[in-house]
């Protein structure tokens, strides 16, 4: 009976809050991760965003949600910076060096 009287008097179960719920990616980061690591580049090292949203949810996020939420920015930061990478390296040559070549200099004293 005092148990009974215990549960009426406190109302409903207290529920837990997820902190981290309709954070943005970018804040999810700063809040978790950014005592540690400058960046999030090279942070997903090429992994799927599966199985680096199991290895957060397991090891650092608060949730499911929150370590989806973090494992799919975490490879578009390096999906952007790949992109950006990839022109330079395509054509083969330095860039900055989109000129038609000029001819060669005359030689004087000869």
């Amino acid at each position: 009976m005092a148990v009974g009287a215990a549960v009426l008097l406190t109302g409903a179960v207290a529920r837990a809050q997820n902190l981290d719920a309709e954070k943005p990616p970018a804040r999810l980061f700063a809040d978790s991760c950014a005592s540690c690591h400058r960046s999030p580049r090279g942070l997903a090292k090429g992994r799927f965003t599966l199985t680096l949203a199991w290895f957060l949810r397991d090891h650092y996020t608060s949730g499911p949600d929150s370590a989806k939420t973090l494992a799919s920015y975490l490879v578009s930061v390096d999906d952007a910076a790949a992109a950006k990478a990839r022109p330079a390296a395509k054509s083969g040559k330095p860039a900055g060096t989109s000129r038609a070549p000029r001819p060669p200099a005359s030689v004087t004293g000869r």
